[in-house]
């Protein structure tokens, strides 16, 4: 029982949703199924509110701050808080996996791998563990943009992927979705930088200044502030552009979500 406690604490209160958000916008352009769609958007949610539960841990980010609240191990406990994570992770692939003919196999094979790849050692956990190690370090904004595609833009852009699988694109739409999803993934790594120095906690629901503090390389700290909103503000472009060569026509709340991510305060 206490383990569902912690589980449904670090996952259904609080935060911006903006995955879950990204797969149903791109099933949506593609005129995708509902019930995958919404199995996905679940999913990669679970997926990403593990990460956090993890990445806030002593042993890691050590942080007491998550959407505005304290986190999942200062609130039950560090053994809780694994075994929460764990336990998250494996209930993402078993929202893909329903035993009914809800989804079909070959459309469950295909969603668990894109989820799977992007939250592995080439993707998400990978990124964490590039990240953990270069506390310190003078990074080069390509060994940075690297560690940032993996940690952040994997999963974002992998929440594209998972939504056009769950319709039918020709190569030129599935592409082009892929650009538009890495360009995205980048650009929301490079505004938490930024909100990072420039928000207050209570705004931001986390810890502000965290970066900073502990010596960690950031967009902000390789490039400066002006030059990191600008930044930002090319890969909002590069978005809309990747949409504008789909040959979609109902993409427009991709191109929604590519404002959103740039614009937001938190």
């Amino acid at each position: 029982a206490g383990v569902g406690q912690a589980m449904r604490y670090g996952v259904l209160d609080g935060g911006k949703r903006a995955r879950p958000l990204l797969v149903l916008a791109a099933a949506q352009a593609v005129s995708g199924e509902a019930e995958a769609a919404l199995r996905a958007a679940c999913a990669v949610e679970l997926i990403h509110a593990y990460s956090l539960i993890h990445d806030d841990m002593p042993c890691m980010d050590d942080d007491v701050l998550r959407r505005g609240k304290p986190t999942v191990h200062v609130k039950f406990g560090e053994a809780q808080a694994m075994l929460a994570g764990d336990a998250m992770q494996s209930l993402a692939f078993e929202v893909l996996t329903p035993q009914g003919g809800e989804v079909g196999p070959a459309l469950q094979a295909r969603l668990c791998a894109l989820l799977a790849r992007s939250a592995g050692c080439a993707g998400m956990a990978g990124g964490q563990a590039i990240d953990l190690a270069s506390v310190g370090l003078a990074l080069d904004e390509a060994t940075l943009r690297d560690m940032h595609r993996r940690k952040t833009g994997a999963l974002l852009h992998a929440s594209v992927q998972m939504g056009a699988a769950c319709g039918q694109t020709d190569e030129r739409a599935w592409n082009a979705l892929s650009d538009y999803g890495w360009a995205v993934g980048l650009a929301f790594q490079v505004v938490d930088d930024i909100l990072d120095v420039t928000q207050a906690s209570e705004t931001l629901g986390k810890t502000a200044g965290k970066d900073a503090d502990n010596n960690k390389p950031t967009y902000v700290s390789v490039l400066g502030l002006d030059a990191a909103r600008r930044y930002a503000g090319e890969l909002r472009q590069q978005a809309h552009e990747a949409l504008g060569r789909s040959g979609l026509t109902q993409a427009g709340w991709l191109a929604v979500m590519a404002d959103k991510v740039v614009d937001r305060e938190s």
